[in-house]
């Protein structure tokens, strides 16, 4: 669970940057980062990159390689902090265990020196459970976009969040969600 302090403090730097970068996320309006850039990634966005793509392929060297030993890795949907880099290494590696043909595609990548934020889509193809309450048969199309957020000290990441729908990963892997009233949500159900 995330450590009440540490949430706090760490959820307004996180609100500043996507206060000040929402612009240029939804409209690239910063060049740079984007499809067609032609410049040079500050060290912000190379290390996002290279996070990007260790996530799709599985790779835990290079993972283990971009974190220092104590940093922290927040999954804001599901409330849960990992702490250190064998923890890290484990989350980041969960899409794996359940998919096949892992896919991440950047959209947007924006930072300095010091931090970054990418725009991700990942696709995979249900191969196994994704977890006790979901051990749909396989086969599902699973997409899911989010944006990653880091902080870097000395070129490594000390600090990550995730920010994404889980429950639209939920619905897409035959999931259904029972709302207040009593209704159910199912994916047919979303606009």
């Amino acid at each position: 669970m995330m450590h009440g302090a540490r949430r706090s403090a760490w959820s307004r730097v996180v609100g500043a940057l996507t206060l000040a970068l929402a612009p240029a996320l939804t409209l690239g309006a910063c060049g740079g980062g984007g499809p067609g850039d032609r410049r040079e990634p500050t060290m912000g966005e190379a290390v996002a990159y290279d996070l990007m793509r260790a996530w799709e392929l599985a790779d835990t060297a290079t993972l283990v390689a971009l974190f220092r030993p104590d940093a922290v890795y927040d999954d804001f949907p599901d409330q849960t902090q990992y702490q250190g880099v064998e923890e890290i290494v484990g989350y980041l590696s969960q899409v794996h265990a359940w998919g096949v043909g892992v896919r991440v595609d950047v959209g947007n990548v924006r930072g300095s020196g010091d931090f970054a934020v990418a725009e991700w889509l990942v696709s995979a193809f249900q191969d196994g459970p994704v977890s006790p309450r979901l051990d749909a048969d396989g086969g599902a199309e699973v997409l899911m976009n989010g944006v990653t957020v880091i902080e870097l000290e000395g070129g490594r990441i000390v600090r990550a969040a995730d920010y994404f729908d889980r429950t639209a990963l939920y619905l897409q892997l035959g999931g259904r969600v029972e709302m207040p009233d009593g209704s159910i949500i199912e994916l047919g159900d979303v606009p």
